[in-house]
């Protein structure tokens, strides 16, 4: 065969190599406004207020309201459940808040501020633009835990210092094992705030303003609550996101209660695929004019 005969050279197609610099633009993003450091602050203030408060009364006698367990008794034994409690009474209101606010600020905030549409037309795809948006959420989910869970250790242990951890079911675990019981504590609590941060998301799609979708979460939210705690509609509550997020204290039990925190976890995912689902179905196919 001749050098005019032989087949052209087919060009072999450049490595398209896996880019984080949207991700890393999107967490900059939340991470470098003020607005939520300040938010970041607020829930760093609460476990420091709760452990002066009761250092000051002498006794950590009181209850942190809601259903979860009762660690304010334990607290002038051990700083490590200023961490605890802190995680408890934020669960009620101010973590859902702060991570509704992000996940609504993700969709509606770019479309409001108008940079939505030059932001598709870069290209960038719009499942992985929800992809990026959602792996966002979930990282400030879990570092807003994690906020709350250090400082509350940091806290305690100043003030109260730490020890041998007693657990609920009475039994006693070094210091060591307390920590990495907390750790997994912070980790379920932070899958069940992901699933709120899915429905944050398909919300932030059906809607151009941000603060009226924060509001709506944060309503979804407390109307669990609500339904959670009316014994006529018990059949509904195992349904409920927030029904499983007390049952954090089965980790600190000996042995660990792992139905309540396998019913958690399978929830909060069913949760976050539906409505990941619901918001990629909205969003793919939606007319973007902003």
């Amino acid at each position: 065969m001749s050098a005019v005969d032989s087949p052209p050279a087919v060009a072999s197609r450049p490595v398209r190599r896996l880019s984080t610099r949207f991700l890393r633009s999107e967490l900059w993003m939340i991470f470098g406004r003020r607005r939520n450091w300040a938010g970041l602050a607020v829930l760093a203030a609460v476990p420091i207020l709760m452990a002066i408060a009761v250092k000051v009364s002498g006794n950590g006698s009181g209850s942190e309201g809601g259903s979860g367990p009762d660690f304010f008794a334990s607290i002038t034994d051990n700083g490590l459940f200023v961490a605890l409690a802190a995680l408890t009474v934020e669960l009620g209101l101010f973590l859902p808040i702060a991570v509704a606010a992000i996940s609504a600020d993700a969709i509606s905030g770019e479309a409001n501020l108008g940079t939505l549409r030059y932001l598709l037309a870069v290209p960038v795809q719009r499942t992985r633009m929800l992809a990026v948006k959602y792996t966002a959420v979930v990282i400030f989910a879990v570092s807003a835990t994690l906020v709350v869970a250090v400082t509350g250790i940091l806290i305690g242990l100043a003030l109260f210092g730490g020890g041998p951890v007693t657990l609920l079911s009475g039994a006693q675990v070094s210091f060591g094992e307390g920590l990495l019981r907390l750790l997994g504590i912070c980790a379920y609590l932070s899958a069940g705030l992901a699933a709120l941060g899915a429905i944050g998301l398909f919300v932030s799609t059906l809607t151009e303003q941000p603060i009226g979708a924060t509001i709506a979460i944060v309503m979804l939210t407390v109307a669990s609550f609500i339904l959670d705690s009316i014994p006529q509609i018990e059949w509904l509550h195992p349904y409920l996101l927030t029904h499983w997020w007390m049952s954090f204290g089965d980790l600190l039990r000996d042995p660990i209660g792992f139905d309540a925190i396998r019913s958690g976890l399978f929830t909060a995912g069913a949760y976050a695929v539906i409505f990941l689902t619901a918001a990629w179905a909205r969003f793919s196919g939606r007319d973007v004019t902003s």
